[in-house]
């Protein structure tokens, strides 16, 4: 099985976000943090959140990057209860099994998400058409020899409608997304 985890190779997201996720902690796309806003009225850091954000479980923040890592059933039932958990303190779920219902739904896209090899690293980015919020993932290649060190050491990326589109950090807030 496989879970995501934020990551952060530079300190952009403390600026980026209003609050950024811990390195290392477990993460899901989070864009029902946004079910109750008009995304056209967002703004600054909530918007930046909206269109590249993924949320960090235990922090409630957002990390732009994630990486894909191995994790046990038992990781998976953790996440789980801690985003219910989450959803009732933070979000005001109506009750515990409604809370862990959205949390296991939450959780089984973020598995759909990690088709990709161990370590990689993925990227999302949000847009509404036609009334309907739309995520596209993208996921980063390091370029030969590199490890995760420097977020400028990363050079295309892959996403699954377009395998071979070339990305630049610096321009992915600025791309058309391809819809899923």
């Amino acid at each position: 099985m496989k879970l995501l985890r934020a990551i952060a190779l530079d300190p952009s997201d403390t600026f980026v976000f209003d609050a950024a996720a811990e390195p290392g902690e477990w993460a899901v796309s989070g864009a029902f943090r946004f079910c109750d806003q008009d995304p056209a009225t967002l703004s600054g850091k909530a918007r930046a959140a909206f269109r590249s954000g993924f949320l960090g479980v235990q922090s409630w923040g957002w990390s732009t990057l994630v990486q894909i890592v191995p994790a046990t059933e038992s990781d998976c039932r953790a996440v789980i209860e801690l985003l219910a958990g989450q959803l009732i303190d933070r979000f005001g779920a109506p009750d515990p099994a409604t809370a862990r219902t959205a949390a296991e739904e939450e959780v089984a896209f973020v598995r759909s998400l990690c088709t990709h090899p161990i370590s990689s690293l993925i990227a999302v980015h949000r847009s509404v058409s036609d009334g309907e919020v739309r995520e596209s993932f993208r996921r980063l290649q390091l370029r030969q020899g590199q490890g995760h060190g420097k977020a400028f050491s990363f050079m295309e990326a892959e996403d699954d409608v377009e395998p071979d589109s070339n990305v630049r950090l610096a321009d992915m807030s600025q791309e058309e997304p391809q819809h899923r």
